[in-house]
């Protein structure tokens, strides 16, 4: 009995199977799949520092709060909410390659339920290209607002830190978002080529 080769990157078929270029999609693939997974580390880390920031600055507002003669220097962090803000936002940006990458992202079952495989593949590729013009479009009206953002030298109210500092890790992570929704097009389409989509709904 002879095993068929995985084709890698996708994760649910082989390397005979039909489709455009599926060894090098599978190999694009595996180097994705790291890149959105370096990604979602980075998003985590980031969202993990504003939760403690967020800790630390209620804890010294409410100490700051007691009037106790050791307290009285303790207090909210200068900016705190600015920062809160940012820190969420870039996260939030970062893990959406790792949620388009894995099949993340919240579906209705039941409207497809009764389609096969191959179906919920081409399906898929109409949906994943429809989101990747949607995120390119969006990408660039952000770049756009970031751009005005830097004309007119606009800070934040607090630290006065430059407005459009918070849109380049949004940038970074929706144009790395786009190329993944790109890649996930192209997995898509050798998929309803081939044997369809994997059950379970993963990479």
């Amino acid at each position: 009995m002879s095993e068929q080769p995985s084709r890698g990157g996708g994760g649910n078929g082989d390397t005979a199977a039909p489709g455009i270029l599926p060894e090098a999609e599978a190999f694009i693939g595996r180097w994705i799949g790291l890149y959105t997974n370096l990604l979602a580390i980075i998003g985590g880390l980031v969202l993990t520092a504003v939760m403690l920031l967020a800790v630390v600055s209620i804890i010294g507002r409410f100490l700051g709060r007691l009037r106790w003669a050791i307290f009285d220097r303790l207090g909210p962090i200068p900016g705190d909410f600015e920062l809160v803000a940012m820190g969420t936002g870039l996260s939030i940006f970062l893990f959406l390659s790792w949620a388009q990458f894995n099949r993340g992202h919240v579906t209705v079952d039941i409207f497809v339920s009764g389609l096969g495989p191959r179906g919920l593949a081409w399906l898929s590729t109409v949906t994943n290209l429809i989101m990747t013009i949607a995120v390119v479009l969006l990408a660039q009206r952000i770049g756009e607002g970031m751009e005005s953002k830097q004309r007119f030298g606009e800070t934040t109210q607090i630290l006065e830190i430059p407005v459009w500092y918070g849109y380049v890790g949004g940038m970074f992570g929706l144009w790395s978002f786009a190329v993944v929704c790109g890649y996930t097009v192209w997995r898509s389409l050798n998929e309803a080529l081939g044997a369809g989509e994997p059950a379970g709904g993963g990479a």
